[in-house]
């Protein structure tokens, strides 16, 4: 227990230290999810905004504003919109990848039905862009406008390549940037942005996030095939029974024999799946390296993020950013 509170501390000392924010930014998120005349709206919306998820992106918007020394309201605005998207994004996922648990909890989708959770997604996604226009910042604007068109074709790429033993590391990093590290990297940058920062803070910013946001998907990857179910929140080989072509899979593809090739392409390409084809694909896994050579690149990540922030001005909240880079790969180091 004791290693799990340390793993939690750094997200728990910017959590602490943006409360007051935070605070506003909850109490703006229950505001605009209820719904006068459709009451499923606020009753899916709030199972999947209570689920006790840490909130990490809107805090991004938060503490990239608090480092540029930004004293106005908006940026509680830019979070929330933050938060909207990533709730809407996680709706429609989990009816594409026809999930059942997120978070440890039975998904929306499970519980409600498809239809429910892609319209409540649009919903959320209606209610984001009413929210990124009260600031009255055509750049922020611009800017999550445009994260969550890539966040969207970042997800339709990753139909088409998730399941094509084609599909090399160029184009799984297209994918993360698209589906994961858009949000992070858009919700850093509007933090800086409305805050007034300099070309190249903004720039600091964004830099960060986009190497947070692609490190947090590799070490998520990675949890797939060797995590604990209460600690990532979904079953354990989601990823490999989903087909899904993750960067651990995709290296050890690149090493595989003929007869290898021949196993990956039967579970992941044709979806012929059979009683332990899991074991062995960790044994392939393993065999090559994969695992360690995903988790190398997670810990490049998390320090091309941490060298973003040496941009920025000092701050404790810089110090917090710089220990959220760590916290997210400590979980496979």
């Amino acid at each position: 227990m004791g290693v799990q509170e340390n793993v939690h501390k750094p997200l728990d000392r910017l959590a602490e230290a943006l409360s007051a924010e935070m605070e506003a930014v909850n109490a703006l998120i229950r505001d605009r999810m209820s719904s006068e005349h459709a009451p499923r709206i606020p009753e899916v919306t709030a199972h999947l905004i209570e689920a006790g998820g840490k909130r990490l992106r809107p805090m991004l918007t938060l503490a990239a504003a608090r480092i540029i020394g930004y004293g106005g309201p908006y940026h509680i605005h830019l979070a929330a919109t933050v938060e909207f998207i990533h709730t809407a994004t996680l709706l429609h996922d989990d009816v594409v990848d026809e999930s059942r648990q997120r978070r440890g909890r039975p998904t929306a989708n499970l519980l409600w039905d498809n239809k429910s959770s892609v319209l409540v997604g649009d919903y959320l996604f209606a209610r984001s862009f009413q929210l990124m226009v009260e600031p009255g910042n055509l750049r922020t604007l611009e800017i999550l406008s445009n994260a969550a068109a890539t966040i969207a074709e970042g997800e339709v790429l990753q139909l088409t390549a998730a399941q094509d033993l084609r599909t090399d590391e160029g184009v799984y990093l297209k994918v993360v940037r698209g589906k994961t590290a858009a949000l992070f990297s858009a919700a850093t940058e509007v933090g800086g942005v409305i805050a007034g920062a300099s070309p190249d803070q903004v720039r600091a910013l964004f830099d960060y996030g986009d190497a947070l946001g692609i490190s947090f998907q590799i070490v998520d990857d990675l949890l797939d095939y060797g995590g604990a179910t209460e600690t990532i929140g979904k079953n354990v080989g989601d990823d490999f029974r989903e087909r899904k072509l993750t960067l651990p899979v995709i290296k050890a593809v690149a090493k595989a024999s003929p007869e290898e090739r021949a196993f990956w392409s039967r579970v992941i390409e044709s979806g012929d799946q059979r009683d332990g084809d899991l074991d062995h694909a960790l044994s392939l896994l393993a065999r090559h390296g994969a695992m360690e050579a995903a988790r190398a690149d997670a810990l490049r990540w998390s320090a091309t993020a941490k060298a973003a922030l040496t941009r920025l001005p000092p701050h404790p909240i810089r110090d917090m950013l710089a220990d959220m880079a760590d916290f997210v790969v400590r979980r496979v180091a």
